[in-house]
């Protein structure tokens, strides 16, 4: 089990920034600006979380965010895997 325990919207918003990470790289130069508009706001809404705030708010817990993210989206996109 994980040590860190994320609120889900922190957790969804992150793994959001990384399918929408992913999808910039596969639209040409000419439609890529919305998903940098999106992944943007996506950061601030990632940094901004309330979550920070606590004392579980740890650089540690960035780190495992984006592990745990990482991971889910993985499985996600995986043919054949169903979302959790």
């Amino acid at each position: 089990m994980d040590r860190h325990t994320f609120p889900p919207d922190l957790l969804e918003t992150q793994e959001a920034w990384y399918v929408t990470y992913r999808q910039l790289a596969d639209v040409p130069m000419t439609g890529a600006a919305a998903h940098r508009r999106r992944l943007l706001r996506l950061s601030r809404m990632i940094a901004a979380h309330p979550f920070w705030q606590t004392s579980a708010g740890t650089p540690a817990a960035r780190v495992a965010l984006k592990e745990q993210a990482r991971a889910r989206t993985a499985e996600a996109i995986r043919p054949g895997a169903g979302r959790r």
